[in-house]
């Protein structure tokens, strides 16, 4: 596994106990502890905090988006795995730095995030809506 990789899995769970607890506890704790826990000396812990406090600062952003881009499905009613996921996918999508991280990796990152930790579905559902975000921000080609 690639360290960005183990990065993402370990904001994943993060978010996911974050939010699966309502927010009660300290995500930076919860980071922290987790990077200790599952990261060993991997050499992405500056991206992993990163990643989180991005997610975490534009949460409210990335969760209209996700509400927009998936109406029948809202945002209260998502799996923990698929809301996160998607948090992630979308943070970096839209808001991280494209040429650490291209559109298309962060795409692909996402659903293979949905796929381990995620249902049945969660690959196909993170892939569709992803894929609905990437398209209207890129122009249509002719």
């Amino acid at each position: 596994m690639s360290s960005r990789h183990l990065a993402r899995s370990i904001v994943l769970q993060s978010l996911f106990e974050w939010d699966f607890y309502q927010r009660k506890f300290d995500l930076d704790k919860i980071i922290k502890r987790n990077i200790k826990k599952f990261g060993g000396n991997f050499d992405e812990k500056k991206f992993t905090t990163s990643l989180a406090g991005g997610v975490i600062k534009n949460l409210e952003k990335v969760d209209k988006v996700i509400q927009s881009s998936a109406p029948e499905r809202p945002i209260e009613q998502l799996s923990v795995v698929d809301r996160n996921v998607l948090r992630i996918g979308l943070f970096e999508l839209l808001f991280g730095n494209k040429k650490e991280v291209p559109p298309k990796v962060a795409i692909n990152e996402a659903i293979e995030l949905a796929k381990s930790f995620g249902g049945e579905s969660s690959g196909r559902f993170v892939n569709g809506v992803l894929g609905t975000v990437y398209k209207n921000l890129t122009p249509s080609e002719p």
